[in-house]
């Protein structure tokens, strides 16, 4: 592989990401030697790859080696890709390649969407890396139920976009989207406005720190919830979203069986920090993961 000049661009362009990031918060041949499934009958297990994001901005070809190394099948990429060069991207993907590692999805903020041409540029990305899978990692500020359907109507019409290029567009949630608003919740109304095709990448750690329960809302959606985020949250004010995957307050034995009746493909860790380095979380949330799905 040749060596792309990944550190002139990645600060200019993790920083970009993290603004765009900051509203996404807690309200994105080698084979693993560990033993254990790393895929169930109906999904496989990525890492949200903003869960080792400064090892990332550091060196994104050693991160990525490191985490297949760990086991994990998948990644998601986040926001700070839509910066990459075609030649950044081609790298990344032979990179993939040769670890027999997929790009799930992409993590891609709402200003993306809402430009035409830097649209366009993210799914000529998303198809250089493999990923069919583009996921509006917020919304932003929204004023009110009408906001929240113009929302709505924004993701339909990239689903006929990306319909025509072999894609799907996705919407994931944060805690905003369970706050009922004069009795519904913004995320209802997304469910109810958007075309099936629109998946809706359930965040199960900002699910629960609503109040809401994340099994009975992936039975009512089902062949929605394709894609989840597996970031958990404790009831503990100290820990919160800092809750290593799987010890945390989030029901998952029964989550995963909801969400292997429904039309799961991919579940991804996402992991917020911990008191871990973020290689290490990585590796421990994978391990959990693996326990739950024995």
């Amino acid at each position: 592989m040749s060596h792309t000049n990944w550190h002139a661009l990645s600060r200019r362009s993790f920083l970009a990401s993290t603004v765009a990031l900051a509203a996404c918060g807690p309200g994105g041949s080698e084979k693993s030697a560990s033993s254990g499934s790393t895929s169930t009958a109906k999904g496989k297990v990525g890492l949200e790859l903003y869960s080792v994001r400064e090892e990332f901005k550091k060196d994104p070809l050693a991160t990525i080696r490191a985490v297949a190394k760990m086991g994990y099948p998948g990644v998601e990429f986040f926001g700070s890709y839509v910066e990459w060069t075609d030649d950044q991207a081609k790298e990344i993907k032979s990179l993939l390649d040769e670890l027999h590692v997929e790009a799930f999805s992409t993590h891609t903020g709402s200003a993306i969407f809402a430009d035409e041409a830097k649209f366009e540029r993210a799914i000529a990305l998303n198809k250089a890396l493999g990923s069919k899978l583009i996921v509006m990692s917020s919304a932003g500020k929204v004023e009110g139920l009408a906001g929240w359907k113009t929302v709505a109507d924004n993701l339909n019409k990239a689903s006929e976009k990306l319909k025509a290029e072999g894609m799907r567009v996705g919407f994931h949630n944060h805690k905003t989207e369970f706050d009922a608003i004069d009795g519904i919740k913004p995320i209802e109304v997304l469910a109810d406005n958007t075309d099936k095709s629109v998946v809706l990448q359930l965040d199960i750690g900002t699910c629960v720190h609503s109040g809401s329960d994340p099994v009975a809302w992936i039975n009512k959606n089902p062949g929605r919830i394709t894609s989840m985020h597996l970031k958990d949250w404790s009831s503990d004010p100290a820990i919160g979203y800092k809750a290593v995957f799987g010890e945390g307050s989030a029901p998952w034995k029964e989550i995963f069986a909801a969400a292997e009746k429904n039309g799961i493909e991919h579940y991804l860790i996402e992991q917020e920090g911990s008191q871990y380095s973020e290689l290490e979380t990585a590796e421990r949330c994978l391990a959990n993961y693996k326990k739950l799905q024995s």
